[in-house]
């Protein structure tokens, strides 16, 4: 079956949720740089849902996602306790679907269409950048509550930096030269020994989003956070991965099309004002902020060489992953300076 023709597996997908309800037309609204593929299901009652469909990892590890997503959603307590979308349930649990055939295994889950008010700008002033990082401060208290109600997840930092390892091992030129995958063990290696000597597992375990930009969240008019979408690099793991992101919406260039994930929005004195006023209402540690390095190398390491392929078009994909090489792992360790962001929040 051709990508083309993926409406088909949502058709019969919602055959499987309810038969009795006619589609009336299946739209692609997906973002063109993701191997994920997102439609709007418009039924000839003019009711909409929201449909995503996957092909990437195990289906087990999707269920798992989505269980832990809609029971994060359905916990969350004012004022976000409409931040995140629900999925349709069916006999009480979230309704997935999985197609197998034609060489072909993918998996769809289906979503109410979630509410959206105003996007920030592409470059955010200093106020915005203030006002963002308290919602984010009290966004990601309100999610660490609830850690212990949600469902468990199977992944782990670790086991992912295992499977690139394995893989390297496998295939020594998966990435083009044995060169290139002595550098990614050793990237590898420097995350596994600085992520024990750090005690990373004191650290709480709270559900993370990862990839935020401006186009997967919104804000009312007082800025304050009202919801977000796209949950593709969702996990149970440390808040902390979510900063780089958050490093990238605040930085001086802004929002923009054609990116890269360079280390330096980590250094920007706008991401300082960020950290200040996040750490005001959800206060850091030191080993917390000196594990912001490694949660960018892990990010490089897992989410653009392990699985870019798969996450990523191809385009992007061999983009990013050409500067991964160039310009990404070899900053880790030279352009990171935890102490002017200890300083900065009195840490030290």
């Amino acid at each position: 079956m051709e990508l083309n023709d993926l409406s088909t597996i949502i058709s019969q997908a919602w055959q499987g949720f309810d038969n009795s309800k006619e589609i009336k037309g299946i739209e692609d609204i997906s973002a063109k740089v993701s191997t994920n593929h997102v439609y709007r299901v418009t039924f000839v009652d003019d009711d909409i849902v929201i449909a995503k469909i996957s092909f990437f990892g195990k289906y087990e590890n999707f269920k798992e996602d989505h269980r832990i997503i809609h029971a994060l959603s359905n916990n969350l307590l004012y004022p976000f306790e409409n931040v995140l979308g629900k999925s349709l349930l069916k006999n009480n649990q979230v309704y997935t679907y999985r197609y197998q055939e034609n060489n072909m295994d993918a998996w769809v889950v289906f979503y109410n269409p979630i509410r959206t008010q105003q996007r920030l700008p592409k470059r955010l002033s200093e106020n915005d950048i203030r006002k963002l990082g308290e919602q984010m401060g009290k966004f990601h208290k309100a999610c660490a509550k609830l850690k212990n109600v949600l469902p468990k997840s199977s992944k782990t930092l670790r086991t992912d930096i295992y499977k690139l390892l394995e893989s390297l091992d496998e295939n020594p030129t998966l990435f083009g030269t044995r060169a290139k995958a002595d550098y990614l063990k050793h990237h590898c290696e420097q995350f596994l020994k600085n992520r024990n000597k750090l005690k990373v597992r004191e650290l709480d375990i709270m559900p993370v989003f990862i990839d935020w930009n401006i186009g997967n969240f919104s804000v009312t008019e007082k800025l304050e956070l009202f919801s977000r979408w796209d949950y593709d690099w969702f996990r149970m793991s440390y808040r902390m991965l979510d900063f780089y992101f958050f490093s990238r919406v605040v930085s001086d260039i802004g929002d923009r099309t054609v990116f890269s994930y360079v280390i330096g929005p980590l250094m920007e004195d706008r991401f300082i004002i960020f950290l200040k006023e996040y750490h005001k209402v959800n206060p850091l540690t030191k080993n917390e902020i000196l594990f912001l390095k490694e949660s960018y190398r892990f990010f490089i390491l897992n989410y653009v060489i392990k699985d870019g392929n798969y996450f990523f078009n191809e385009k992007y994909a061999t983009k990013l992953q050409a500067e991964a090489f160039e310009i990404y792992l070899p900053s880790v360790d030279r352009d990171f300076d935890a102490t002017k962001i200890l300083e900065a929040l009195d840490l030290n």
